[in-house]
């Protein structure tokens, strides 16, 4: 690892500072950085001392200890991570595709819980419209923490090559190729935008905005940030909102033993309520 007092860097960041980092973002969004993390911190939030002027850590702490709204808005953005793609982790597509046809005739609402740039909630719905056809009766809400890439998933407009794991198929039929100015970009069609309503939403918030019951909840690859009192918390609260026969994805790295009493396995990192019939 680095060390704090790196001549190569542009501004002296010590441990005192990696440590008040990880209290703050651990305080507000639950996340746990590991040692291991500190030199993507100082790269990170060297670009926030850059943009508002501060010459070192301290002064930057301080003004997000002020509690500056669109500063700590930026600090929680440039501390997340967005790894996504559209259906990573494709065998939950397939088992959502069987689960989604076996409720055709009523509403449906599935929870993508770590949208990032939306690659997963439109997966989610592609995979129902495949599943159901024409316009299913389907509603993905899609949130997270952070609002830069909500922004972007609103938006719905991807660089082609992000498109390439999907078949020419799924691509004429979803997606519009752009000319001109926006040549080697794809926009997804507004027909599949309309499914899906992204939001900003903390995980560690107190009270979730999220009412109407649910037919799945993904939350793939988010609990690996959390320590296991955390995520505890965060699935306790996910439970009485998910459907007694619904759905829970979680990511390839994340098992749910420490849980047992809430989910038990379903199948290959998807779970069910415990009480659940079926469940392994």
């Amino acid at each position: 690892m680095t060390g704090a007092s790196d001549p190569q860097r542009e501004f002296a960041f010590s441990k005192r500072d990696f440590e008040e980092v990880r209290k703050l973002i651990y305080q507000h969004a639950g996340i746990a950085l590991s040692d291991a993390k500190e030199d993507m911190v100082y790269s990170r939030l060297a670009r926030r001392l850059r943009a508002t002027g501060r010459r070192s850590f301290q002064d930057y702490l301080a003004l997000i200890r002020s509690g500056d709204g669109a500063e700590w808005e930026a600090f929680v953005n440039s501390l997340t991570t967005n790894l996504t793609d559209f259906f990573r982790e494709a065998h939950h597509f397939d088992l959502l595709r069987e689960f989604l046809k076996t409720r055709r005739d009523r509403p449906i609402v599935v929870w993508s819980a770590a949208s990032s740039t939306g690659e997963e909630p439109y997966s989610i719905a592609m995979t129902a419209v495949e599943a159901l056809g024409g316009s299913p009766p389907v509603q993905i809400l899609a949130s997270d923490l952070d609002t830069s890439v909500l922004r972007k998933g609103e938006e719905g407009v991807y660089p082609l090559e992000r498109l390439n794991k999907l078949s020419e198929a799924r691509q004429r039929q979803f997606f519009l190729r752009g000319t001109g100015d926006k040549l080697g970009m794809a926009r997804v069609k507004p027909e599949l935008r309309a499914m899906v309503r992204f939001f900003r939403l903390n995980l560690l918030d107190p009270v979730w905005s999220i009412r109407q019951p649910l037919d799945a909840i993904f939350c793939r690859n988010v609990m690996i940030y959390f320590d296991k009192p955390t995520q505890y918390a965060i699935l306790k609260k996910m439970k009485p909102l998910l459907k007694p026969d619904g759905l829970l994805f979680v990511g390839h790295s994340e098992a749910l033993y420490h849980a047992t009493d809430l989910f038990r396995l379903r199948g290959q990192t998807v779970y069910q309520h415990a009480e659940a019939k079926g469940g392994r």
